[in-house]
């Protein structure tokens, strides 16, 4: 899919490292122009813009938001189209994810988990919709297999990301006929950013309920966007999980 998308323009959420670094990379690749949001990862993004600049004078520009505030959100669009012209689509990567386990549940956990999991992209999508329709674009939003079967002791993200494969099918059905809306569902790709997951027992039971007895890497799910946004017309309202058949044996 060598230059798939000459000359689009793709909103990455969250785009600044890990998977969202890798997925601006692989669509810049593919000939996009990437927009890379972020919130607080600064250096990050500046030298992830400066990578892709250098690489296709033009081709990367950052927008800082907090996705929490859903006024702010329109905004993400507004900045996109007056850099480069267009949307065509938008990928929702951003994600908060940490534990809340039943009697530890806090308003303020629910409030990120569920606004950066669920209410930023439902808003986020309403917003681009306008600029969407006019390009036949296409909404790709990173869910998790734990939509489905959920982790123990994150109810909160659990219930968030089950929202956001609901969203996915809901708005698949209303955005059509102009505008595909899919989801990807990562099983394990990068191992989170707290302590709780240095385990070395815990991670190898987890590779071992995989069926390719590996965790993934971020490109895994940046092929899979591009696939989604440049290769695959007659797909929507679909999730596909990419997790190293991890989700057939829970």
């Amino acid at each position: 899919m060598a230059q798939s998308l000459q000359d689009k323009v793709v909103l990455v959420t969250g785009g600044a490292k890990r998977v969202g670094a890798a997925i601006c990379r692989r669509l810049h690749a593919a000939g996009a122009n990437v927009m890379v949001h972020y919130r607080s990862s600064v250096a990050e993004a500046r030298a992830l813009e400066a990578e892709l600049v250098a690489r296709r004078a033009g081709s990367a520009a950052l927008v800082r938001a907090d996705l929490l505030k859903v006024p702010a959100l329109s905004g993400l669009v507004k900045d996109t189209v007056e850099v480069f012209g267009q949307l065509d689509a938008l990928v929702n990567n951003a994600s908060s994810f940490y534990p809340t386990a039943v009697g530890e549940i806090t308003e303020k956990a629910w409030e990120d988990l569920v606004g950066t999991n669920l209410r930023a992209p439902l808003f986020l999508s309403q917003a681009a919709a306008r600029e969407l329709r006019k390009t036949h674009g296409c909404i790709v939003n990173i869910v998790d297999i734990h939509a489905e079967v959920p982790l123990k002791n994150h109810v909160v993200y659990n219930v968030a990301k089950g929202g956001l494969l609901a969203l996915t099918r809901s708005l698949a059905r209303e955005l059509g006929p102009e505008i595909r809306v899919n989801g990807i569902a990562p099983g394990t790709i990068l191992w989170p950013e707290n302590d709780a997951w240095q385990d070395e027992v815990a991670r190898q039971r987890i590779i071992n309920q995989t069926a390719l007895k590996r965790i993934g890497e971020p490109d895994d799910i940046a092929k899979a966007v591009e696939f989604l946004i440049a290769a695959a017309p007659y797909v929507t309202g679909q999730v596909i999980a990419v997790d190293g058949g991890r989700s057939v044996n829970l």
